[in-house]
Order: C-alpha cells, then structure tokens, then sequence
C-alpha cells in the first residue's frame, strides 16, 4: 500500500493539532498487519514549554498516543473501521529507553498480535536515529465516532 500523506490521516483519524501526533504512513502491509508511522518533533511543540523548560523532552505519555495514532490507523485500514473512533482499554509493557527531542523523528512501527471481535492488542515501538526509544503493548476496541451531544 503506498504511504498515507497528513491529509488522508486527518480523513482517518478524529485528532486535530496539538493532539495529532502522526505526519505521515511510511509503510501499511495489511496481508503482514503491520504498519510504520512517522513523526516529526519540532521545537514548536505546545508541551515543550513546560516539559522540561532548559531540556525539552516529549512525554512519555504522547509517545504512547502517537502509537496509538498509528494503530488506529492500522485499524481503520484492517477492518473498514471508517467512522469509528478507537479507545484504549489497556497499556501494558510500556518502556522508554531515551529521550525524545525537538528536532528528532519518530519512526512508529506499530503490529496487531490478536483481534477478537471489536477489541485489537497491538506492540508498538518508537525508534530514534535506528535507537529503540519506547514500546508498549496496546489494547484498544473502538465504537462509532461520538455525535458531540453528550
């Protein structure tokens, strides 16, 4: 499947700026169920303010969301799931191993293990420059895309 640009991810997934945490599809291979995202970090980052002022680096908390990003597209091309929104259910195994920077790239390669139903467990991880920079094991079902009346 060839790359999926910024504008089809925004067709695909609800996040806007700043929640959106993937640029760009390197790579699908629905047959392999396999997908890699890509990031770039920039020094424009609204949490590198606060996080750390002198030494910014990115939450560990939004390199999970931006594999989460990436699965839910995986999702959306595996199982048609247009108009669904994905929701974790659990994090499980999550390790960071180095520091995310402003000016770094995020390659997010992102496998399903198993799929029952409508709940999907997928192992992610994040490299830096060839660098393991985290991974975690994510399970998450989805439903259809909230209306915005509650």
């Amino acid at each position: 499947m060839p790359e999926i640009d910024i504008d089809q991810i925004k067709k695909i997934l609800p996040h806007r700026y700043p929640f959106l945490l993937v640029d760009r599809i390197l790579e699908c291979d629905l047959e392999g169920q396999r997908i890699v995202g890509l990031k770039n970090v920039t020094v424009n980052e609204p949490y590198f303010n606060g996080h750390f002022p002198g030494y910014p680096i990115m939450p560990g908390v939004l390199q999970v969301e931006a594999m989460a990003q990436v699965g839910g597209v995986l999702m959306n091309q595996l199982y048609n799931a247009q108009g669904r929104v994905a929701y974790f259910l659990s994090i499980d195994r999550a390790r960071f191993r180095r520091a995310v920077r402003p000016g770094d790239q995020m390659r997010i390669e992102v496998v399903l293990i198993k799929a029952r139903l409508k709940v999907c467990r997928f192992k992610a991880v994040i490299t830096v420059a060839d660098e393991e920079a985290s991974s975690a094991e994510l399970m998450f079902t989805y439903r259809e895309e909230a209306n915005g009346d509650g």
